[in-house]
């Protein structure tokens, strides 16, 4: 890579002053310093036109102005070297020795941006695509503290892209494209797809830009990052400017991989595949629907008088709270004390289950529940048998297990991309698996009976995650999955729910 110094809006080379009091409203530096990274490649013709275009009252206030030549075959390069002699802007060029793509010139423009202690960057292009012209529009918000992301939009104000000059084409894919990426992934923006966008850097510090691709779908992961960061995100109206520049987008493949960006998001949220996406959730999740797991063992003990009860893995908690408002006394037990599970449950005790249940755990209970636990333990015949010494005569365990007969590992398995997911079936944690076949053995083995069992379908209610699923989507996926369950309960049942007994009480 050949750089030249960062310049300073002084016209001197060097590093960049140090950082300022910071504003309190907003978190910022009461003089935010603004910098704007410029993608180029092939852009010389167009690079000067666009940089002549920053507005003054822009020019006196920006910190930096970074221009990266991605490897262009023309002389972009040159001509951002030749430019910054003659400016008075704070201008570096560098040319990447290869070519990056789309979305690694800008990771390496953002890394240049957090290591240089800038407080907004702004994409800017090289070609002349997006008017340098309105570039306050996208500064001042994040200045004034109102959003982590601003993108221009030129499909805010109606009809302004197609009298711009946007073919048909593009502006009917852009809608569609933006409308299913709304639906998959919970958003509410009028464009997807403009590259006019500002950022707060300490917002790019919080997210994985690094992971996201190198191609031309780099935007659309940011957003999806940005969106399961938590990040605000503004939009701001654009004009539209289609002109001569050459496209180096491939449309087609293009929708295809954003699309697939965002459904692969959904399924990350839903539980399916490495969960990478999906960076911000818990991968523990409480579901209280009533046809989930969680649900029918709350409506199980709902049925039962104030009882005495060992939640095994009891998480940070939320479950056995739920129980003690029914009026149960509940006594947790897990590996690690989560923040909060003290004050949730009646008692906490830190234990391994696969090193035995410590004495501090007591005896004497009515109901041990073993909620998504067993799958976890290396040997769940050993925790089943130690259950019996903790049951008050005529107590109950109640179990619920993933089942690996599902549907999904199913395919997963045949088609040889078997591998662990973040969570459900597959999770990461899950070191043993079970059918119907094999937990009906596992009790008998360990002393019990099974007094009463159900299968829960697919916990449907996390299409929720992420924000609001598709409209219908929700109630369709459920009925079809009521149906499988009903009608084939070991291929669609996805957790296997058993009242167990000691067999001596039966």
């Amino acid at each position: 890579m050949n750089g030249h110094g960062i310049g300073r809006a002084d016209g001197r080379r060097g590093t960049l002053p140090g950082v300022s009091t910071p504003n309190a409203a907003t978190g910022l530096p009461a003089a935010a310093r603004v910098g704007v990274l410029v993608v180029a490649y092939n852009a010389e013709s167009t690079l000067a036109g666009v940089l002549d275009r920053l507005p003054d009252d822009f020019r006196c206030r920006v910190e930096a102005v970074l221009v990266c030549d991605d490897a262009s075959s023309d002389g972009t390069y040159r001509v951002g070297l030749e430019y910054r002699e003659l400016s008075d802007l704070p201008l570096t060029v560098i040319r990447h020795p290869v070519n990056l793509g789309y979305g690694g010139n800008q990771k390496s423009g953002y890394r240049w941006a957090i290591e240089h202690g800038l407080d907004v960057v702004v994409l800017l292009h090289g070609d002349g695509q997006y008017a340098p012209e309105v570039i306050d529009r996208l500064v001042d918000p994040l200045v004034d503290g109102e959003c982590d992301a601003v993108f221009g939009s030129r499909m805010l104000e109606p009809g302004a892209a197609r009298r711009g000059g946007m073919p048909m084409y593009k502006f009917v894919g852009n809608r569609i494209l933006t409308r299913y990426e709304n639906a998959v992934a919970g958003l509410e923006l009028s464009e997807w797809h403009s590259g006019y966008r500002a950022y707060r850097v300490d917002a790019l510090r919080e997210i994985p830009f690094e992971s996201a691709s190198d191609g031309f779908d780099f935007d659309t992961e940011v957003i999806l990052q940005l969106h399961e960061a938590g990040k605000a995100i503004r939009e701001v109206p654009i004009p539209t400017y289609y002109g001569d520049e050459i496209c180096h987008v491939n449309g087609l493949r293009y929708a295809a991989d954003v699309a697939i960006d965002v459904t692969r998001y959904r399924l990350h949220k839903l539980g399916f595949g490495s969960g990478d996406t999906a960076f911000a959730d818990d991968a523990y999740d409480l579901k209280t629907t009533p046809t989930s797991s969680h649900g029918r063992l709350l409506a199980r003990m709902a049925q039962r008088p104030p009882s005495r009860v060992l939640d095994l893995g009891c998480a940070d908690g939320r479950f056995g709270e739920l129980l003690r408002q029914q009026g149960h006394t509940v006594i947790g037990v897990d590996l690690v004390k989560h923040e909060g599970v003290a004050e949730r449950l009646d008692d906490f005790v830190e234990a391994d289950l696969d090193r035995g249940l410590p004495d501090a755990v007591g005896t004497g209970y009515d109901v041990v529940v073993a909620a998504d636990v067993l799958e976890h333990t290396v040997a769940p015949d050993d925790v089943l048998r130690s259950l019996h010494d903790v049951l008050a005569p005529g107590g109950a365990v109640l179990v619920s297990i993933p089942n690996f007969a599902h549907w999904y590992p199913r395919i997963r398995v045949a088609t040889g991309r078997f591998d662990y997911d973040r969570r459900g079936i597959l999770d990461a944690g899950h070191v043993r698996f079970f059918t119907r076949a094999s937990a009906a053995r596992l009790f008998g083995a360990t002393g019990f009976r099974i007094a009463d069992h159900e299968t829960a379908g697919l916990p449907v209610e996390v299409a929720e995650r992420g924000g609001a699923a598709p409209a219908g989507l929700t109630r369709y996926v459920a009925a079809v999955d009521r149906l499988g369950v009903r009608a084939w309960p070991t291929m669609f049942g996805y957790q296997f729910l058993y009242d167990l007994r000691p067999a001596t009480d039966g």
